[in-house]
């Protein structure tokens, strides 16, 4: 599962300033998954993990020169689901609800969720009308209804006018 991605080096010796995704932090794990298109994804050691400026700052087993940290740029840092604690109740992984079904709250579908993605840390879920039209939805607690996993469901309430943006 995808925690987070590489955004580039931070100094000279392989620090990777990194987008984080996940609530745990990334020093909350002993390794990494470096995940690119076309190979085999790579297990790497944390070596170190802190903030900077309001980003974390990895240090990874291998990687220790600006050099080798600038040929990760881009690379998507993943975990192994089998290593990830279960979800409380009230909770779910995004990759869980990736294609289901998003409904409103009189019962009626909007479409389904196709994607994910995080501008400058804002989880923005992309739903895909019936018609293929793209909704960006700010995907946080209060516009969210419910979901069900079992029923591949998501219940959100936008705010106000945001469907006539995408709708009208």
């Amino acid at each position: 599962m995808e925690l987070g991605s590489v955004a580039r080096p931070h100094g000279i010796r392989g620090e990777l300033a990194v987008d984080w995704f996940a609530d745990a932090a990334p020093g909350a794990f002993k390794r990494l998954w470096l995940c690119r298109r076309g190979s085999e994804p790579r297990p790497l050691g944390v070596l170190g993990s802190r903030a900077h400026k309001g980003r974390p700052l990895l240090l990874l087993e291998g990687v220790t020169s600006r050099d080798e940290a600038e040929a990760l740029r881009g690379a998507l840092l993943c975990v192994p689901r089998a290593e990830l604690p279960e979800p409380s109740e009230d909770e779910a992984y995004l990759a869980d609800l990736m294609g289901a079904d998003v409904h409103l709250p009189d019962g009626s579908r909007l479409g389904r969720l196709d994607h994910v993605e995080m501008p400058a840390g804002q989880e923005v879920w992309a739903i895909r009308t019936d018609d293929g039209r793209e909704i960006l939805f700010p995907a946080r607690p209060d516009f969210i209804r419910s979901f069900d996993l079992k029923a591949r469901q998501v219940c959100i309430d936008p705010p106000e006018g945001l469907l006539d943006v995408y709708l009208a």
